[in-house]
């Protein structure tokens, strides 16, 4: 990873105009089940394919977990008209979409000299998914999309606080940053078996399909990205990176996942990956192996390794890297998830190359984890990337709990507090307090 933002330039206008055809045709949100009882959750149309490879930041999984109706703050019946229809539309022509926005706001307690030491940002994302072959089987093949406009509420992006203000090497809200309309993803998904075979190709966010961890959206859980994809140690492609992906359970419990992607991905320009892929030949590869006993809710009760390879890039001047990361995550009932992992890497263009992370995630209405109010603690040590940063540097900790509140079905508050103890590039503080709220609308 070269930069801890993610770029988010026009995309053509073509695709964006297709995306947003795509929405006014709409369709139904369906429930997403994390345990085998959620508490008082509105059942949607039944589908069969359960998108068993794909992180709960997916398109599909996405849409599942915001029609669930789980306990909230204040019980709002308005929009059940609109759920109703999407619900109707759905089983009418098969296609599902979501629109949402996110706010960020960040303070921390000191900065660095020069700098502001607050930043706030919103994102507004579209997406779709359209299953075209097999509805209702369990072969069936599906077309995937997400598009973004990202824009700032001040002068400083969220994503960049920590490395440009803060002086610690990682970053928080990664998705938060300038440059308006981004493409994520576009991509087609074949399933068999149900969901136990799964391959994806097309423009990928590699978060959805490497590593994958039940509390790592930077939409719904932490703010901290030492919680999610490698632990800060992936040296990972940029959004709408063209490649493919895929896995399939070889036992009853143990599944392999494998991907190659454009490690020189653009969202700005997603159409420049063909000449990247074609004729540069620099790739993110990555392999993968795990124990899910239950296939439901695969990412949550989860133990796996993943070994990962980035190409040299000549134009950016990085040599080829590579990297392994280990993740445990053990639910105890519907409303206790433990996790510990971490990560290391031998890479020009990650943040950490050292990386271990543990915590637990508690949700309190038994609607199971990732649904509702959700409380999550993490601790986090980590060795800044000496290729990067230079040699010498202090190890760093980071410890977050942060507290999502589910005001209404669609609207959650999210406030987080950090404490970022030794920052590396920063001498004149020894620890420095992160405060941060999210709020995501979903409709």
């Amino acid at each position: 990873m070269v930069s801890p933002e993610k770029s988010a330039k026009p995309v053509m206008t073509g695709l964006l105009a297709w995306g947003l055809l795509v929405s006014v045709a709409g369709s139904c949100q369906v429930q997403y089940q994390q345990t085998s009882e959620p508490a008082q959750a509105q059942q949607g149309p039944e589908q069969t394919n359960d998108a068993t490879f794909a992180g709960p930041d997916a398109v599909q999984n996405r849409l599942e977990t915001d029609r669930v109706s789980s306990p909230a703050l204040f019980d709002v019946d308005l929009l059940d008209p609109y759920y109703d229809w999407k619900d109707r539309l759905y089983e009418d022509t098969g296609f599902a979409f979501g629109l949402v926005h996110v706010s960020a706001f960040l303070q921390s307690t000191d900065a660095l000299p020069g700098t502001k030491g607050s930043a706030a940002g919103g994102v507004m994302r579209q997406f779709g998914s359209w299953d075209l072959l097999g509805r209702g089987t369990e072969t069936t093949g599906s077309l995937r999309y997400l598009v973004e406009y990202r824009h700032l509420y001040t002068d400083n992006d969220p994503a960049a606080l920590s490395l440009d203000s803060l002086g610690s090497v990682g970053a928080s809200e990664i998705p938060f940053t300038s440059g308006g309309w981004h493409l994520t993803n576009l991509y087609w998904d074949q399933e068999w078996k149900g969901g136990e075979i799964g391959v994806y190709a097309g423009f990928l966010d590699v978060t959805d399909f490497v590593d994958v961890f039940a509390l790592t959206s930077p939409w719904t859980d932490f703010f901290n990205f030492a919680f999610s994809i490698g632990s800060a140690t992936m040296d990972v492609p940029d959004d709408a990176a063209l490649g493919a992906a895929g896995g399939t359970y070889i036992t009853d419990g143990v599944y392999v996942m494998a991907g190659i992607m454009d490690i020189n991905s653009d969202p700005e320009d997603p159409f420049q990956g063909f000449e990247s892929v074609f004729e540069d030949h620099e790739y993110f590869t990555s392999a993968e192996i795990g124990w899910a006993p239950d296939k439901d809710q695969w990412y949550l009760h989860n133990y796996h390794a993943t070994l990962w390879h980035a190409d040299k890039r000549d134009d950016l001047g990085l040599d080829d890297g590579w990297g392994f990361a280990l993740s445990f995550s053990e639910p105890l009932d519907e409303r206790w998830l433990l996790f510990a992992r971490g990560g290391y890497a031998d890479a020009d263009g990650s943040l950490l190359e050292r990386s271990v992370s543990i915590g637990f995630g508690y949700q309190p209405g038994g609607s199971g984890i990732g649904v509702g109010d959700q409380l999550g603690v993490g601790f986090n040590w980590g060795k800044p990337n000496s290729k990067l940063f230079g040699p010498g540097l202090n190890d760093q900790y980071a410890a977050e709990a942060y507290y999502r509140l589910q005001v209404t079905r669609g609207i959650a508050i999210t406030p987080s507090v950090q404490l970022l103890i030794d920052p590396a590039l920063n001498s004149n503080d020894e620890a420095i307090g992160v405060f941060g709220v999210r709020a995501r609308f979903a409709f």
